[in-house]
């Protein structure tokens, strides 16, 4: 057997998708690093896949006689995720009414999965740290060390080298992490792979379903590929599932595609960072946009200066109620004020065109979820910005 129909069975028997140069690597890296116990840091945007390829690694590791541990830090309340993670003993504070065993520990002998590990507390990441280093751990309300061999497997889709930078990540944690790095490239990087998704969650969703297979035209399918998807290979499936329901067995046209899929009418390429000039980080061009917010809203520096220094003569005792002058004396009139629909039509504008049609970053930015963002962009007609 050749060594790229080695690669190849792997990635068969592993269900990870992709023809692609890149795919073909990360193939390749996953064969040789699944046979050791070293920690590996899976990095990519939301919906890339980053789950398949650590189950492939544990998979293809002497650790498969067990199931593979998988926790979603960013889902666990701050407050639970240490006693989640290392477990508690029976009173160890309100509500602990039993002895109870953390994910390490179930993973002792296995691998434990640590999905958006970026989300972690500062608090847990030492502890987190000192398992990695030595494999001891204490339970929350105890006082005896306690040994583990499991092996971690983290992922992220934030840039943990700038959450170091702003001490927001413990920089000894990423470093032990990464010693293996793994990136997965969005799928708008790798446009080859398109269609063979499309065909193998059409396949798939047909079969679990009971449903018809659905076939398309060869120009749908080109339009498939030529579109960004923003969500990756999580929006692939997705869509797939919603046409194969409407389609009811008939072929996919080109029609049916931009019914069904409301941004793929002019295809941009969405880019992965945020273009920042130099001396300024994401943070600044983050605070930019609630700047222009501010001045959308009329009020001024100056203005807002002004409130800030009566507040604060007021409790100093000397406030005068007499001199308050109210942030909106120099409005010229009714033309200044703005319906609040066309205010957040136009802050969504900017925050797409700020971040480069990044939907991810600006629906952070504006304190939205993606799926509400994706919503009101509908809503404005907005398309690809």
């Amino acid at each position: 057997m050749t060594i790229l129909n080695k690669y190849k069975k792997i990635q068969e028997d592993l269900g990870i998708i992709g023809k692609s140069e890149k795919m073909r690597e990360l193939v390749e890296l996953v064969a040789s690093v699944a046979p050791t116990s070293i920690s590996i840091l899976i990095t990519g945007d939301s919906g890339t896949g980053k789950e398949v390829f650590a189950q492939a690694i544990h998979n293809l590791s002497p650790r498969n006689k067990k199931d593979m541990i998988f926790v979603n830090c960013g889902a666990i309340p701050e407050g639970l995720l240490e006693s989640e993670l290392f477990g508690h003993e029976k009173g160890a504070f309100t509500g602990a009414i039993a002895t109870k065993k953390g994910y390490f520990e179930l993973a002792d002998g296995s691998t434990i999965f640590l999905d958006e590990i970026g989300e972690m507390p500062l608090q847990t990441q030492v502890k987190l740290l000192r398992v990695l280093e030595s494999g001891e751990f204490m339970r929350v309300g105890s006082g005896e060390l306690r040994k583990v061999d499991a092996r971690v497997i983290a992922a992220t889709n934030r840039d943990l080298t700038d959450m170091v930078k702003r001490n927001q990540f413990r920089k000894d944690l990423y470093y032990r992490l990464k010693a293996v790095s793994m990136e997965i490239p969005p799928i708008r990087e790798r446009k080859e792979d398109i269609p063979l998704f499309i065909n193998y969650f059409s396949k798939n969703i047909a079969e679990d379903n009971k449903l018809p297979t659905v076939e398309f035209t060869d120009e749908a399918m080109d339009l498939l590929t030529r579109y960004t998807w923003p969500g990756n290979v999580r929006e692939i499936k997705n869509f797939v599932e919603t046409i194969i329901v409407l389609a009811k067995g008939k072929p996919i046209t080109t029609d049916f595609v931009r019914e069904q899929l409301q941004y793929l009418e002019e295809p941009v390429e969405v880019h992965n960072t945020l273009p920042i000039p130099a001396g300024r980080s994401v943070e600044q061009a983050e605070r930019e946009i609630i700047y222009k917010a501010l001045l959308s809203l009329g009020i001024e520096i100056r203005e807002i200066k002004n409130v800030l220094t009566q507040l604060v003569d007021r409790f100093n005792g000397a406030y005068e109620k007499e001199m308050y002058v109210s942030p909106y004396d120099n409005y010229q009139g009714e033309n200044e004020i703005k319906p609040l629909d066309e205010i957040e039509k136009e802050m969504i504008e900017k925050a797409l065109h700020i971040y480069k049609g990044n939907r991810r970053k600006a629906s952070r930015a504006l304190n939205l979820s993606e799926r509400t963002l994706y919503r009101k962009i509908k809503e404005y007609d907005l398309g690809e910005s």
